[in-house]
């Protein structure tokens, strides 16, 4: 075989890391480029579609089924090609960062399947997007350790069999890789994470019995699901492995999504391994899209919004009758407590709710479900091991007794709770915290003993930007006003402040993060995603 063509791709402006030329080789650069060429205008045209749809929203106030696709959605002949078998039994996903001590912790954690991510939980520094892709490649080829430097201790794979299998999320569409270009123009993030862990790792993956397997995040349509299914048959033929090989499991986490879950299995049937209910993404979709859908569709405070709320029931229910009647997964939501080493009451309360959470995932029928950290694990399979016993999943429950009309996915003000005071000084506390951790490159940050990601995030921002606008009046009689929300940051970067100490404090990203969360919190021209702008800040 002769040697490859140079790449087309140039790296700009990042810093060399150590073995980023295993990863960043000339041919893996070439099948990346080839990837932009092909696919990157389609992309393009697809965001500008995300924008003329919301606009529609915001003229209308509604959505419902779409009927140009009612043929799919009535012809009930069609299933989605069947699992693998490293794919079948999926009753615990862990999620986490691909950085090293997290991929050997995660592969040992006893869950089925680990989300390797390099989207939400990922900060998108050049220093992660290369090495979590080495740190992989290293898991696979059983060449991988960690010592941590503090404690001395020190972290090692189990035997193969004992190791979770990997579903790997790339970036969401609309975010961009600046440091690798393209004739001066950056790649979309989601090709780069997407072509460099499958060209390195698919027949690797595949000699292991396992395969490419994909969490697909930020769906808005079916046509995206189509770009994404045109682009494993691409891959699949330029690696010669075999159509049908890669495995997709998508994010159900946009409310436009959620009217075309059918659908989005359609396009990707020969790839499609299930569907999953994720929580906070879902419900800042909501509000960027109905944010100005007046008083019915203001959200209390996250917290008081349960996945038993009525329109959040309306869309799991939903999600796990579509997925069984095709033949795919549905995976439940996020366990994000974190366990404290110091309080067991507090350890004692939140087990419980991640136990009534568990359980009500699995009598729902939903055939796993996720879980933030690994003590989490065994609390999990107990509730899914309770229902599923020997079986690998309960795909033969229909939910033929699921009735869910349109209005039902947006019905909010079913909801009988209300924005109080302390829910902007929550979503103000946790959204400096969490934006000040990711400018420095953490993109999974644990705050008030709770994993949060990205999606944590835009949703404090969100509540703000639409409680604010909305003119919600707060039970202590406080209108919430741009005024307002700055005096609470202020408190909060005050209380940081005294909290950490002088030395960390300035040796921190704190007053930057403040700043972020109010320019997206009170900008009268609603950034699409806080990340947009926070990249243009983040270093590395």
């Amino acid at each position: 075989m002769s040697a490859p063509a140079p790449s087309p791709l140039a790296i700009v402006e990042a810093e060399h890391l150590p073995r980023q030329e295993e990863v960043l080789t000339e041919a893996a650069l070439a099948f990346v480029a080839e990837l932009h060429r092909r696919f990157t205008p389609r992309r393009d045209e697809l965001l500008a579609r995300r924008s003329e749809r919301r606009a529609e929203i915001a003229r209308t106030s509604t959505l419902d089924f779409l009927p140009e696709t009612a043929a799919i959605r009535a012809d009930d002949s069609w299933k989605v090609a069947p699992a693998p078998a490293a794919l079948n039994d999926r009753r615990v996903e862990i999620t986490g960062p691909t950085d090293r001590k997290m991929t050997i912790n995660a592969l040992n954690s006893g869950a089925k399947v680990w989300l390797a991510d390099f989207e939400d939980a990922s900060a998108p520094t050049w220093e992660n997007v290369v090495l979590g892709q080495r740190n992989l490649i290293d898991a696979y080829e059983r060449k991988i350790d960690f010592t941590d430097p503090k404690s001395g201790k020190s972290y090692a794979l189990r035997p193969n069999e004992e190791l979770a299998t990997v579903v790997m999320r790339p970036r969401g569409w609309h975010l961009d890789e600046r440091h690798l270009q393209f004739e001066g123009r950056p790649v979309p993030g989601a090709l780069v994470d997407f072509g460099l862990y499958f060209f390195h790792n698919a027949q690797r993956l595949i000699d292991l019995g396992k395969g490419p397997y994909f969490y697909l995040p930020k769906t808005e349509s079916y046509l995206e699901a189509r770009l994404w299914n045109d682009i494993f048959v691409f891959a699949q033929d330029y690696v010669g492995i075999p159509q049908g090989t890669v495995r997709a499991t998508v994010l159900i986490e946009t409310i436009t999504a959620a009217y075309e879950m059918e659908e989005i299995l359609y396009e990707l049937r020969d790839h499609a391994a299930g569907l999953n209910a994720g929580r906070w993404d879902y419900l800042f979709s909501i509000v960027k899209n109905f944010r100005d859908g007046g008083e019915k569709f203001v959200l209390p405070d996250r917290n008081a919004v349960t996945m038993t709320a009525p329109f959040m029931r309306a869309y799991t229910e939903l999600l796990v009758r579509t997925c069984h009647k095709r033949g795919a997964h549905a995976i439940g939501g996020m366990a994000a407590f974190i366990p404290s080493r110091r309080d067991a009451e507090v350890n004692k309360v939140a087990f419980e709710k991640v136990k009534a959470d568990k359980d009500r995932e699995a009598a729902d029928g939903f055939d796993g479900s996720w879980v933030a950290h690994p003590d989490l694990v065994p609390i999990a399979l107990a509730s899914f091991d309770a229902v599923l016993g020997e079986k690998p999943n309960q795909k033969d429950r229909l939910r033929e007794d699921v009735s869910v009309a349109a209005g039902d996915l947006i019905a909010i003000d079913s909801l009988d709770a209300k924005p109080t005071y302390e829910g902007l000084r929550n979503a103000v506390q946790v959204g400096i915290r969490y934006i000040e951790a990711w400018l420095r490159g953490l993109g999974a940050v644990a705050i008030f003993n709770l994993m949060e990601d990205a999606a944590t995030a835009e949703i404090s921002r969100s509540q703000i930007w639409q409680w604010i606008n909305a003119g919600v009046v707060f039970e202590n009689g406080e209108l919430a006003t741009p005024e307002l929300a700055r005096k609470v940051a202020a408190q909060e970067l005050a209380a940081i402040r005294a909290e950490i100490g002088e030395e960390a404090f300035a040796s921190g990203k704190w007053q930057q993060a403040h700043d972020l969360l109010l320019h997206v919190s009170l900008d009268a021209d609603y950034a699409d995603f806080l990340t947009l702008p926070a990249y243009e800040q983040l270093a590395g």
